[in-house]
């Protein structure tokens, strides 16, 4: 049996919690023998800068870097409001995305039928949907140059960030919201500000041509990022994949997230470009939901973004697709039954703890084992 190295970063604020919960899942699938997964344990953001004066030390860095993938809870809170900028709680999991190199944000938007009147927007509007926001994750304005504030002559204060985009960057996440597509219902929307920004007019172009190179098969649409906004609370199911720059797939996908119902039920999976020897990318799983300090340590968080972050991990790190269906199945079987936390319950109904939670899906996970 394949051996995998998960290196688990829990991180701050509900971080830990939910972590806690796939670790009970990794646990019982290697003692019976599904996979086989080693594990280590690192800190990440505010708690690496309360033990090492960064939001993450050089060997968790190393570690990150060894490992087969990584799992990612959550930083920040405001405890850290007051530490020096670089080296900000966030800045732990900008470093991750930077120096392994994983450009390829994967935020899949699903409605499980259980949940389809949690959401905020009609029923008719969400059951069913079933989108993937692509999301650059290494370029754009998050890491251009210069990013600064400076004192001008006149004593009055300049911020400056910089939204920075080549080619090349933007060729390679069009070619994987190309390749995603084909496996799925076969259509991209592209999407940036090309009214406005001249990034945006590159971006356009090179995903133009990038089609009619490779992808002519594919139905390819452009649509400006607030545009796409507005659609995606008017029509969703209308879109299939949806590839934007690193800002506005931020936003975006957080949008995507509360069609759901909840920030609480959305994966992600971050990849790098495939090794050319080995055929393996540096990955890095995490929920969309944040830290969310004012709940953490009361057992309220809902876990099964971190669980179906860990299916992804399943998916596109380990290859074992039978183990991803599982995780995905025992997931929707257990809303099914009608379990909910706090997040996602219906005003005056009990909801379940995030222990409750994730002891439910493991429960149901060894029934459909049998």
């Amino acid at each position: 049996m394949a051996s995998y190295n998960l290196l688990l970063l829990p991180g701050d604020g509900i971080g830990p919690e939910v972590v806690a919960e796939v670790e009970k899942l990794v646990s019982w699938m290697s003692k019976t023998g599904m996979a086989k997964f080693e594990t280590e344990k690192g800190l990440v953001g505010g708690s690496a800068y309360d033990a090492h004066g960064k939001s993450i030390s050089e060997d968790h860095m190393k570690l990150a870097h060894e490992a087969d993938a990584v799992l990612f809870g959550a930083v920040g809170g405001p405890k850290w409001d007051a530490v020096p900028y670089d080296v900000r709680p966030e800045a732990g999991l900008l470093r991750l995305r930077k120096d392994l190199g994983l450009f390829a944000n994967l935020r899949p938007a699903i409605c499980y039928p259980a949940l389809a009147d949690a959401s905020s927007l009609k029923r008719d509007i969400i059951d069913g949907l079933d989108i993937l926001i692509l999301r650059e994750l290494t370029g754009g304005v998050y890491f251009g140059e210069p990013k600064e504030i400076v004192t001008l002559e006149n004593g009055e204060k300049r911020a400056v960030d910089t939204q920075v985009y080549t080619t090349h960057e933007i060729e390679r996440i069009g070619r994987v919201a190309f390749e995603l597509a084909r496996k799925r219902n076969n259509r991209v929307t592209s999407s940036e500000k090309r009214n406005v920004m001249k990034s945006g007019v590159l971006w356009n172009q090179v995903i133009t041509d990038l089609h009619k190179r490779e992808f002519q098969d594919v139905k390819l649409d452009h649509m400006l990022a607030d545009a796409l906004g507005m659609q995606l609370v008017r029509w969703p199911k209308q879109f299939d994949v949806i590839v934007t720059d690193n800002l506005f797939g931020d936003m975006l996908s957080d949008v995507a997230a509360m069609l759901t119902g909840s920030l609480g039920m959305l994966p992600s999976a971050s990849l790098g470009e495939e090794d050319p020897a080995t055929g393996k990318r540096k990955a890095l799983y995490e929920p969309v939901h944040g830290s969310a300090p004012d709940i953490a340590g009361k057992s309220l968080a809902n876990p099964i973004a971190m669980i179906g972050s860990l299916g992804m991990a399943l998916r596109y790190s380990f290859g074992l697709l039978e183990a991803a269906d599982l995780v995905e199945k025992a997931v929707s079987n257990v809303l099914a039954e009608g379990l909910r936390t706090k997040d996602i319950a219906e005003p005056g109904r009990n909801a379940v703890s995030t222990t409750e939670m994730g002891d439910a899906i493991l429960k149901e996970i060894q029934t459909l084992a049998r």
